[in-house]
């Protein structure tokens, strides 16, 4: 299946159905008077947030959708049958946005969330609805509402705990196949991941999902390589892990071209809580773990786990001190409470 996170959409509501006039006039019936029924409902623009997608692709394909119109009112006081609903299912996580791309109309995280885009024209009054004492016979009913037409923006963030960064062939695949049931592209050769991959990471009896993003290059943050068109799937997450390549001879430089570009990005991702590790020691003698596993705790300022990926070393070190990030943050949104705009 292909990947696809960002799409226009086109939508629009159905228009309400006109109302009638029509008089009664039977056999035998001296005083007919109006029976001109109501104009029907114009159907209305919903979108929903389900559970086993994972993708925007079905809307590259099918980007336009209009609602039916209610039907015309009738003789006889019958009303017009209402326009039918149409539902854009999309994937947890959809941000929905107005056409000019930053204001923000919904944004679903929970399954069934449900939010109306386009509410469906009310049907006219046929004239039976201006009948009155003084009035016994109205000529006069009234059109039925149209229906709203929009263009509208889905964006895709995927929802994931923890959030993989580095440099491309930094081993951010690799980890995520060695500690998940995910199974991202692997070479014995240098290439950057295409498209995001998430996987459920299981420690100590507890399980988070992880995901892994292509890597980033210095100016990432000005357009620069596929990266920067998939860091908003990482705004989302609770912690990130910061992988550095070990075998790299400028561990220091580019740790700092990861910061550099995470916090050139947004004030969200800068302010994240980070992990980082020395990735890679399989590859590595004592001392040069030793000597750059110093490089880069001095770069900063904190401390760094030693792994290994491939040889699956020190993997679950570094799980416990992501699962211990992630509690930490959910315990601090519980105290904080909902967000209130």
């Amino acid at each position: 299946m292909k990947f696809l996170d960002l799409t226009k959409v086109y939508i629009r509501s159905g228009g309400g159905g006109a109302g009638c006039v029509s008089f009664r006039r039977e056999k035998f019936i001296e005083f007919g008077g109006p029976d001109g029924g109501d104009g029907g409902r114009g159907g209305s623009v919903w979108a929903e947030a389900v559970e086993g997608l994972n993708t925007l692709i079905d809307y590259r394909y099918q980007q336009h959708f209009f609602a039916k119109n209610g039907q015309h009112g009738m003789g006889s006081q019958k009303t017009g049958k209402s326009g039918d609903d149409i539902t854009l299912k999309v994937p947890l996580g959809t941000e929905i946005l107005d056409e000019d791309e930053e204001t923000v109309i919904a944004d679903l995280t929970e399954p069934g969330q449900r939010v109306l885009l386009a509410q469906g024209g009310n049907g006219g009054w046929g004239n039976l609805q201006f009948k009155s004492s003084t009035n016994r016979s109205p000529n006069r009913a009234n059109p039925g509402i149209p229906g709203v037409e929009r263009t509208i923006w889905l964006r895709l963030k995927l929802i994931a705990d923890a959030g993989l960064v580095g440099l491309p062939n930094a081993g951010k695949s690799t980890f995520l196949a060695a500690v998940s049931n995910a199974r991202p592209k692997i070479a014995d050769y240098p290439f950057t991941t295409l498209v995001p991959n998430l996987g459920v990471v299981g420690i100590d009896g507890r399980e988070f999902v992880m995901a892994d993003i292509p890597g980033l290059i210095e100016g990432a943050s000005e357009g620069r390589g596929l990266g920067m068109q998939f860091l908003a799937h990482v705004e989302r997450c609770k912690v990130l892990l910061h992988l550095v390549d070990g075998t790299s001879s400028t561990i220091t430089k580019d740790y700092r071209t990861i910061v550099k570009e995470l916090e050139a990005y947004s004030e969200i991702l800068g302010d994240k809580p980070r992990i980082l590790a020395l990735n890679k020691t399989d590859a590595m003698d004592a001392k040069q773990i030793t000597d750059r596993r110093r490089a880069l705790e001095k770069a900063s300022g904190g401390p760094v786990y030693v792994i290994s990926g491939a040889a699956q070393k020190g993997i679950s070190e570094v799980l416990r001190g992501l699962m211990a990030e992630i509690r930490m943050t959910g315990v601090e949104e519980e105290e904080a409470g909902p967000w209130q705009p």
